[in-house]
This record gives C-alpha cells, sequence and structure tokens, in this order.
C-alpha cells in the first residue's frame, strides 16, 4: 500500500507502510480500498460461506470463542454469536485512549481485512474505511488489553461504532451516541455474519499502531537529544575531538556513529569549544559528555531494530482463524503481540537512559563546582536568585518515573479464559507507557534545551557556532526567555517542550548543518 497523493492513502493486499499509517492517525488522510483488495476479500468470503453451509465445526464461523469454542453453533444463531462477541468484548474501563491510537488501530484492522485473509465481506471493509473518512472516532479506554487474541476490548469498542452502537467523537470532537454519527454521515450499520466479529477483534493492531507512531517521535527526539548534548559540550567548553569519525569507525555500532557526526556538525564554527579550559586542564570531558553519541547511538540502534519489528508486522494479516491462499481456513497464534511487546519494552528502556544522561549534563551546567565559569544554577544574582534550580528538579523527577516505566510489561503474564488463553504478552500495556515515557524524554530534552542556550549566552565574549546561534535566536523566537533575574518560570519550560516537540528544534539546527542523521 502506498500513499497516491497527499492526503490519501489506497489499501491493497500487500501490507502497509508507517508512513501511511501517521498519515491517517495523525493528519487525516483519507483512505481508499483498492479493486484488488475488494476482490480478495469477496473471495475468502466465499470460503467462509462454503465451510458455514457445511456440517463441520469451524472455529469462529460456526463455533463459540476462547474457552467456550467446544460448542457448535447452528446457522440461526450465528449472527447473534458475532453480536455478542463484540459487545461483550467492549468490556474497557479508564479514560479514553487518545484519537490518533484509535485511527491507527481502526486503520491497521481495515489494512488485515483489506488482505483477503479473514473473510469478512466487502462492506465491512468499505464501512470502517468510511468510519476513518468520516472523522468517526470510537471510545476506546485504555485498560482492556492483554495483547493477546489481539488487542481485544479496544478493537471491541471499534467494531461496536461498526455496528451503530456505544459512543464515538464526532469530527467536531463531540462524543455522542454511533447510531447517531453514522446516520449523520449517512454510514450504514453493518450486521456482523459468520466470523465477521471474530475478524474485527483478532489483532495486535493498537500495539502496532502506538509502536509506528513512536518510532516516529524517538526519531526525532534522539537527534533532538544529540542537538542538546552539543549544546551543554559548548556550554562547558569542552572537546570536540571525542566526536572524531575515526575514534567511532573503530566501534562501529552505526547509531553511534550518526549521533557524534550530528553533534560535530552543529559545533563546527565554534568559538567555545576546547580552547577555553580553567586553571586545571581537562585531559577529558565527564561521561556524560564524553559519552553521549555511544548512548543516543545505543537508541537509534535499538529504534532500528523496533522500525524493522514494525515493517514486518505492517506486512503481517494478523487474524484467528486465517483463510489461506489454497482456501483452507487454519488456526493459529500470530495474534500473541510479543514480538511488538518486546520493542516497545525496549524502546521505554533506550528512552529512559537518554533522559538519565541529558539530565546529569543539566546538572552539570547548574553547578558551579563542575560548570567550569558559569554561575550558580546559571542564576542572574545568586542567591537572591535560585536561576534553574528548581527545573533540574522537574526534569529529575521525570527521569525518576521514566525509570520506572522502563520496567518490561512484555514479562508479565496473567492467564485469561479459563487457562485457554494461559501466556498472554501485555503489548498493548508496553505500548500505553512507551507514550507516557516519550512525553517525559521530550520535557527532559526541553529542560536541558532552555539550560544549554542560557549557559551558552552567559559564556560572553566568545562566539558559538552557527548551528548554535541558530537554535538560540529560534527558542528565543518562540517566547523561551534567556538569562536575567527570576521570572515565572513554568511558562519558558512549556514554551521549550512545544518547541521540542514540533520538531522545531531539530529544524532550526538543521538550518544550518543540513540535515541530520
Amino acid at each position: 500500500m502506498d500513499m497516491q497523493m497527499q492526503g490519501e492513502v489506497v489499501v491493497g493486499t500487500s501490507g502497509t507502510t508507517a508512513d501511511d499509517v501517521i498519515a491517517v492517525a495523525r493528519h487525516g488522510a483519507r483512505v481508499l480500498v483498492s479493486d484488488e483488495a475488494l476482490a480478495a476479500v469477496a473471495a475468502s468470503r466465499q470460503v467462509i460461506e462454503d465451510l458455514a453451509a457445511k456440517p463441520d465445526p469451524v472455529y469462529g464461523v460456526s463455533t463459540g470463542f476462547g474457552a467456550l469454542a467446544v460448542r457448535h453453533i447452528s446457522p440461526d444463531l450465528r449472527a447473534r454469536l458475532q453480536r455478542n462477541i463484540v459487545r461483550s468484548h467492549a468490556a474497557g474501563m479508564g479514560p479514553r485512549v487518545e484519537r490518533e491510537v484509535v485511527r491507527a488501530l481502526m486503520f491497521l484492522r481495515l489494512k488485515t481485512l483489506a488482505s483477503g485473509h479473514t473473510g469478512v465481506r466487502p462492506v465491512v471493509v468499505e464501512t470502517m474505511a468510511a468510519l476513518l473518512n468520516a472523522g468517526i472516532t470510537p471510545v476506546v479506554h485504555e485498560y482492556g488489553s492483554l495483547g493477546c487474541s489481539g488487542d481485544l476490548a479496544p478493537l471491541s469498542h471499534c467494531a461496536l461504532t461498526l455496528m451503530g452502537e456505544g459512543e464515538a467523537e464526532g469530527p467536531d470532537g463531540t462524543v455522542r451516541p454511533a447510531a447517531e454519527l453514522l446516520a449523520a454521515h449517512r454510514v450504514e450499520p453493518v450486521e456482523l455474519r459468520e466470523k465477521e466479529g471474530l475478524a474485527l477483534l483478532n489483532g495486535t493492531d493498537g500495539m502496532l499502531g502506538m509502536l509506528v507512531m513512536a518510532c516516529a517521535d524517538l526519531a526525532r527526539l534522539i537527534t533532538s537529544a544529540d542537538i542538546t548534548a552539543a549544546l551543554s559540550l559548548e556550554a562547558l567548553l569542552g572537546s570536540e575531538k571525542v566526536l572524531a569519525p575515526e575514534l567511532h569507525a573503530i566501534r562501529p555500532h552505526p547509531g553511534q556513529g550518526t549521533s557524534a557526526a550530528n553533534m560535530l556538525r552543529v559545533l563546527a564554527g565554534s568559538g567555545l569549544t576546547g580552547h577555553h579550559q580553567d586553571e586545571a586542564p581537562r585531559v577529558q570531558d565527564a561521561y556524560s559528555i564524553r559519552c553521549a553519541p555511544q548512548v543516543a547511538g545505543a537508541g537509534r540502534d535499538t529504534l532500528a531494530h523496533a522500525r524493522l519489528v514494525a515493517d514486518r508486522e505492517l506486512a503481517a494479516a494478523v487474524d484467528n482463524p486465517v483463510v489461506l491462499p489454497d482456501g483452507r481456513v487454519e488456526s493459529n497464534g500470530n495474534f500473541h503481540g510479543a514480538p511488538v511487546a518486546y520493542v516497545l519494552d525496549f524502546l521505554a528502556i533506550a528512552a529512559a537512559d537518554l533522559a538519565s544522561i541529558a539530565e546529569r549534563r543539566t546538572d552539570r551546567l547548574l553547578d558551579r563546582h563542575r560548570s567550569h565559569g558559569l554561575p550558580p544554577f546559571l542564576a542572574g544574582d545568586p542567591g537572591v536568585d535560585s536561576g534553574l534550580m528548581i527545573a533540574q528538579y522537574t526534569q529529575a523527577a521525570l527521569v525518576s518515573e521514566m525509570k520506572r516505566l522502563a520496567v518490561p510489561a512484555s514479562v508479565d503474564s496473567i492467564p485469561s479464559s479459563a487457562m485457554q488463553e494461559d501466556h498472554v504478552s501485555m503489548g498493548w500495556s508496553a505500548a500505553r507507557k512507551l507514550r507516557t515515557a516519550l512525553d517525559a524524554l521530550t520535557r527532559v530534552i526541553a529542560v536541558e534545551l532552555v539550560a544549554a542556550t542560557r549557559a551558552v549566552e552567559l559564556r560572553t565574549g566568545l562566539t558559538p557556532s552557527p548551528a548554535t546561534a541558530a537554535v538560540l535566536r529560534a527558542v528565543r523566537a518562540a517566547g523561551v526567555e534567556g538569562p536575567g533575574e527570576d521570572r515565572f518560570l513554568a511558562p519558558d519550560l512549556a514554551l521549550a517542550e512545544a518547541f521540542v516537540r514540533s520538531g522545531g528544534l531539530v529544524e532550526a539546527a538543521e538550518g544550518e548543518t543540513g540535515p541530520l542523521g
């Protein structure tokens, strides 16, 4: 599936891309289903209808579900069976999940339905696309998925909307009964038939959608951290010699080399680095400065692995049972979220460590015993002013929270469905905590940015690099104030956070360096 034009994504039979997921989830791209996909869907549906007409039990077609699969369901009860699985499984609780997550989940389920492996009718696929295009977003709750047998409760709430039941958010942001929203947008509710309820619920779509968006966000944040690390090195009058490519070539981790190259490009032309040390010249900078590329680089390599897993999953058709090309309908365990859950946890660990080293650099900038001539806490009049003292407290609290969020969810498992589903992935939980961790990482980098830019400006008489000067101009233009007497600090931190989150930091640096890795 490729983006055919700006604002439009065409769903075929061969999977999708991360860019397409983000286009639909975050930017409201219109979804079209190809004729090829509709033909494949119709062909697989015929297989299901042929099986439904036979007396032999087929899971999800003529049997109950999970531990209740031992019961054969007569033809007159099968529509009720599919309707009931959606209603009973729509059992989520807690806060509403973000709109972009629900749109990603719906789009990825649509992708699998369009693969021709699930056995639903074309009308189910077309109606799912119509919901996305109308901007109708089912109300999905935080809790309800164990990451195995699919993201069951979240997907069930989406299927409920497809049936015209439950609640959904309209394009104007108002939550209304789904039936009203469908009627207002002339979308006909679907009356589910054999296997269709099951096919709408049985996938890793929620955790995968969150993984795809997290990968995009973390990529931007790692580059942002390379920039703030370079600014901190500059503000601390550190040495850029440790960034030389020949040093990183002898330990050839790709991410490390990329981060070192990014920092070196940001520092090019600096009048602060390595030339203005105090009475006791430094042979080596502290680890938080000298090892910045190694830590950020390890995060980059972890991210590359996560993207590989995501790409494989985006090419998959996750359902149980599945319709195979030769017409067989087979049960399987492809709905188990372990591959996705693991990398979600890996990314949370990488994010926590990236935040940890950034906080150590900030603390160094504020400590007059280690900052090589900067005023205590970068205050205007130390003692009268506290400067950025408590900004570092906030940063430390965020880092501590991220360390807790780095505890893996995927090593946990609570058996369910009367021990039929006796091992689960907890991938949805891994994804939810990763999103929280990336929000925290954004704030941690923002605090380092505030401290590093203020410190560079306090190095009067010394000229920063052109890239650093560009960042300084952009940060100040964004409303973040520079050195001076104490003021209400929270608004500055919020503006810095928005600047980092929007990509403004990377954009400002790249205006001088060109594209960073």
